[in-house]
């Protein structure tokens, strides 16, 4: 069965905005989980443009279920990532101009330096850890499903997210086999809004869990 984790990223942007104290993404967090998430994902960006440091120790203390950082291989923020240990680590690239993250990783002209930081975070404690990389966009479900099927095949955990959506992930499911775990965020935020957290939560896991 696929995982869900909830990326609380955006209720972080929300409270920015305002300069404020909230919403609260660690208590949005705990209201993912109550409502059944199976982990919570956050992104440190240099800039905390959302997420802050005082975010990511709470989230640390506070996650039932699996916490996955995402993360830049800049040099304070993995430094960080060490010393909370979370359940997994996915690291992405990063640029300050941009509003979301808009691709993947070059793994290959960054190699030396991902292989130094992913060694990084294991020598630290960090159990997982993931490179967040492009789909090629040509054919983009059946390139999907090769990917999966060959990262499988290689005993690669497959792990998605990025776009995913309450109407759009059953074709998602149909086309790429061997998803272990899903990472959705806007969608179920925009969700929330409307119908509000528990709700938008057991929507998602229902569409992903096929239950």
């Amino acid at each position: 069965m696929t995982n869900l984790l909830i990326n609380v990223d955006h209720v972080g942007t929300l409270r920015n905005a305002r300069q404020e104290t909230f919403p609260d993404p660690v208590h949005a967090a705990a209201r993912c989980e109550h409502a059944g998430a199976d982990g919570i994902v956050f992104h440190l960006r240099e800039d905390r443009r959302h997420i802050t440091e005082r975010d990511v120790r709470l989230l640390a203390e506070t996650v039932q279920g699996k916490l996955d950082f995402e993360l830049s291989t800049e040099e304070e923020v993995v430094s960080i990532c060490c010393d909370v240990t979370p359940d997994l680590a996915t690291l992405v690239p990063e640029r300050r101009e941009e509003v979301t993250t808009e691709g993947g990783l070059d793994v290959a002209a960054n190699r030396k330096r991902l292989e130094t930081v992913t060694d990084r975070l294991y020598d630290a404690g960090v159990p997982q850890v993931s490179y967040f990389v492009d789909p090629v966009p040509s054919q983009m479900a059946q390139r999907l499903a090769r990917g999966a099927e060959a990262a499988h095949e290689a005993e690669l955990r497959v792990h998605a997210g990025h776009g995913l959506d309450y109407r759009n992930f059953p074709l998602f499911r149909e086309v790429v086999p061997h998803v272990a775990e899903v990472s959705i965020g806007f969608a179920v935020m925009a969700r929330a809004i409307l119908v509000g957290m528990d709700q938008a939560v057991r929507d998602m896991r229902t569409i992903v869990t096929g239950e």
